[in-house]
């Protein structure tokens, strides 16, 4: 989208990220969370997963949210959206850098994310003032996020960055997952 000071960028969720855990029944290493809490009592204590199949072999894993803690300690709230299996907080909970740590696993985002952004004329736009906005924290290359956006090879996005025509207070040879501006620096060749 344009704007006066230039354009604007939307990376948004299109999918359920992927998990990465190598799966003990088959050689798959990628796991679909399936969109279930499973809730466990022992007298007053709690015990809470996240269940996930493998792409493959639909083999089932737990992921682990929360272990023996007392039911009272868990907000009523929170608790009614775990038995109604609340998919805003199936996406919460599996991007929790916490839930990940404790599971020992990462995200898949590939094939799970776009890039909305209106095309951009190289050869004749001068500088421009371009915020990236991220809808969820999806880790992204960056010079994949600036070759999609600007329709260009990856290896010419590079380029770009290497030649100094983009520019960013954020390194721009890494991953990002948070809101960034760059300047594009356009000259007709």
């Amino acid at each position: 989208m344009l704007n006066n000071n230039g354009m604007h960028w939307f990376v948004r969720r299109t999918a359920m990220p992927l998990i990465r855990r190598q799966c003990l029944t088959c050689a798959s290493s990628r796991y679909q969370a399936t969109g279930a809490f499973r809730v466990n009592a022992n007298g007053k204590q709690l015990d809470i997963w996240l269940l996930a199949t493998c792409v493959r072999c639909e083999q089932t894993i737990k992921l682990e949210i929360l272990e023996r803690v007392h039911v009272r300690t868990v907000d009523p709230t929170l608790l009614d959206q775990l038995h109604r299996n609340d998919a805003g907080l199936v996406l919460q909970l599996l991007t929790d850098p916490a839930v990940l740590r404790r599971n020992a696993v990462t995200l898949d985002w590939q094939d799970a994310w776009e890039l909305r952004a209106d095309p951009v004329d190289l050869s004749t736009c001068g500088a421009i003032e371009t915020l990236v906005s991220f809808e969820h924290r999806i880790p992204v290359r960056l010079a994949r996020l600036l070759a999609q956006g600007l329709r260009i090879p990856r290896t010419e996005a590079e380029r770009l960055i290497t030649a100094g025509r983009i520019t960013s207070t954020c390194r721009l040879g890494t991953t990002v997952s948070t809101d960034f501006s760059f300047t594009l620096h356009c000259h007709p060749e």
